[in-house]
């Protein structure tokens, strides 16, 4: 089988990215043959084919590269080609990045009148959003693959794609390298490097988007929450000197460790207690998939379709995104023992996202896509 992927910047350190990293090499496992279209990449990704072509800001960036895939494209043979960008005319796209219209009505909510209309104006918006649509409304388009419940209904709601093209397929995780193990190698010693007890209470926040994601809600709540409680911020954002100041005007910057991105967060787990992702959207994670496979309960929003697999205190908690006072209480209900019993539960719920479910689930839908 002879598949293309297409993905403007492939660095496996970012959450799509390490799905695309996972998913190549559970399938060239199996014996298909992938190529990657990329403008830029990073690591040995394998097969690569250069879309590169001149561009000056975000909006002509992804609208020449969409022209110079399909140009690309035009000149090869594949049994497949899969998209991760808003690329119309495509076999396959996989919707990581969930749907832009969303996305944007979650955020209007969080902003004020003025944002608000600055948002609605915003150029490059629009053509993502007219991008978006075309992938949608393809004759071309076989299959959507969602990785949550959520996006599959946003879509469906949306745009109008039948059910029989949409299909859940969850992020898979590698149990191998993610487990409740990594406490006895790494805990003490990033603790001690970070001036936190042993005993101690430790959420983490992982991620870049600090707005997004929820960052500045986390430390208000971090505060109100009234436990002393560290929290440990994992991620590389422009906002981090903000993020800080407002730590510190909170009175909680001696309880929050803000140690910038990381290329392998795994030590970080390892520290931590629990993991809390308050964000305004997000697909499905690979962060908080890795945390629940390291042992750790989630707290994230049902903006997020990790939600989906957390019931409501048992493998962690789901406040609204824009809910401070909820989610001070959540944190408030931690404590290091209960934090345990419950990621115990969370690794149960993560053993049955392996990258071979992840992988046997593509290529059962590649394999129906051909046949079809």
């Amino acid at each position: 089988m002879r598949l293309a992927l297409v993905r403007q910047r492939y660095n496996p350190y970012g959450g799509a990215e390490r799905f695309i990293e996972r998913a190549l090499a559970a399938l060239r496992s199996q014996g298909v043959a992938v190529t990657l279209f990329a403008r830029e990449w990073t690591g040995d990704p394998g097969s690569v084919v250069r879309c590169d072509p001149f561009h000056v800001g975000r909006l002509w960036r992804d609208w020449s590269f969409a022209r110079a895939v399909r140009g690309e494209l035009a000149r090869r043979s594949f049994d497949l080609v899969q998209s991760h960008e808003r690329v119309a005319g495509c076999d396959l796209y996989r919707a990581g990045d969930g749907v832009h219209a969303q996305w944007l009505q979650n955020r209007r909510a969080a902003l004020g009148p003025v944002a608000r209309l600055s948002l609605a104006l915003n150029l490059y918006h629009r053509y993502v959003l007219a991008a978006e649509r075309k992938v949608f409304e393809s004759p071309k388009l076989r299959a959507v693959i969602c990785n949550s419940r959520m996006v599959r209904e946003e879509i469906r709601r949306r745009f109008g794609v039948p059910e029989a093209k949409l299909h859940v397929i969850y992020n898979g995780i590698d149990l191998k390298a993610f487990h409740p193990g990594l406490r006895e190698a790494h805990r003490a010693t990033v603790r001690e490097k970070l001036g936190i007890a042993p005993d101690a209470l430790v959420h983490l926040f992982v991620g870049a988007g600090f707005e997004r994601k929820g960052v500045f809600r986390l430390l208000h709540a971090l505060a109100r929450s009234g436990r002393g409680a560290h929290l440990i911020v994992v991620g590389r954002d422009k906002l981090q000197r903000r993020a800080e100041r407002l730590a510190d005007s909170l009175g909680i910057a001696r309880w929050v460790r803000f140690v910038g991105g990381q290329a392998d967060v795994r030590p970080f787990y390892a520290a931590a207690d629990s993991f809390v992702l308050p964000t305004l959207y997000d697909p499905f994670p690979n962060a908080a998939l890795e945390a629940m496979a390291c042992g750790l309960p989630v707290t994230t929003t049902p903006q997020c379709g990790t939600s989906e697999l957390i019931e409501e205190g048992a493998e962690g908690f789901v406040v609204d995104a824009l809910a401070v006072d909820a989610l001070a209480t959540a944190l408030a209900g931690l404590d290091v023992g209960t934090a345990r019993e419950m990621g115990q539960r969370a690794r149960r719920r993560a053993e049955a996202l392996s990258l071979e479910s992840m992988t046997e689930r593509l290529l059962a839908l590649y394999r129906s896509l051909m046949q079809g």
